[in-house]
């Protein structure tokens, strides 16, 4: 009792963001200021952000909702997410826009797709860490890997298939985490370490960059996006 009273004391804040302790929120709950993307694409609905593509708004290339809060280096991200069984999207991070592109990204990606986006029943590629429009699979999900020179080498395993999937929630919320630092990139879902990326390829690899939010060329999707928060400048 004695710590809610002193927290409420505390102006601007609210409880839950007040005991993540150091995070920031990227996201007010209401508009999409401080972002920016196609509108045809993307809204601000019930405390959420949410990506949409309808039949009448098909796809022809990859397109983002750009987070214009800076170009953090070292960071940590959460987020929670529901995604439509057919959706595929993903988090940039340390990203570099597509100049030839509205809105486009090229960097690191915390993948997410739906249980039904290839006909599995459960999510193929969630946790992994892809490369948008550059070196692409860096890591599988419950990989461990190295990249020396633009090429992949597996390390270790973060666990079974089976193991992992439980993690999982394949219909409702699930809380993303992406901790980047250094060259050592991890990503969580729901708790648990889905992947891990130590970049050494020193000609390919960013160390800072933009954040954006992803909807997929492909059928017709839904992304929903909630409780955005950052904290960058990591202690070493």
């Amino acid at each position: 009792m004695l710590i809610a009273a002193i927290l409420l004391l505390l102006p601007g804040l609210t409880i839950a963001q007040q005991k993540d302790n150091g995070f920031k929120p990227m996201f007010d709950g209401k508009t999409l200021n401080g972002w920016e993307g196609d509108p045809k694409y993307w809204r601000a609905e019930n405390g959420e952000i949410i990506g949409e593509v309808t039949p009448e708004t098909i796809l022809k290339v990859n397109t983002f909702l750009i987070w214009k809060g800076g170009q953090p280096a070292d960071f940590e991200l959460k987020v929670s997410y529901r995604i439509s069984a057919k959706g595929n999207s993903g988090i940039n991070y340390r990203s570099v826009r597509v100049d030839s592109l509205p809105y486009a990204l090229k960097g690191y990606q915390a993948d997410i797709d739906g249980k039904d986006k290839y006909n599995l029943g459960y999510p193929r590629y969630s946790g992994q860490n892809y490369e948008e429009r550059g070196r692409q699979f860096l890591a599988l999900r419950g990989q461990r890997t190295v990249i020396e020179n633009g090429k992949q080498r597996v390390t270790d395993s973060l666990g079974t298939k089976e193991e992992l999937l439980k993690s999982i929630n394949y219909d409702g919320w699930n809380e993303l985490r992406i901790v980047a630092k250094g060259n050592s990139l991890k990503h969580y879902l729901n708790g648990k370490l889905m992947s891990e990326v130590t970049d050494n390829d020193a000609a390919n690899r960013k160390m800072d960059g933009l954040i954006g939010v992803q909807v997929h060329v492909g059928p017709p999707m839904k992304i929903e996006y909630k409780d955005f928060m950052i904290k960058s400048s990591l202690a070493p």
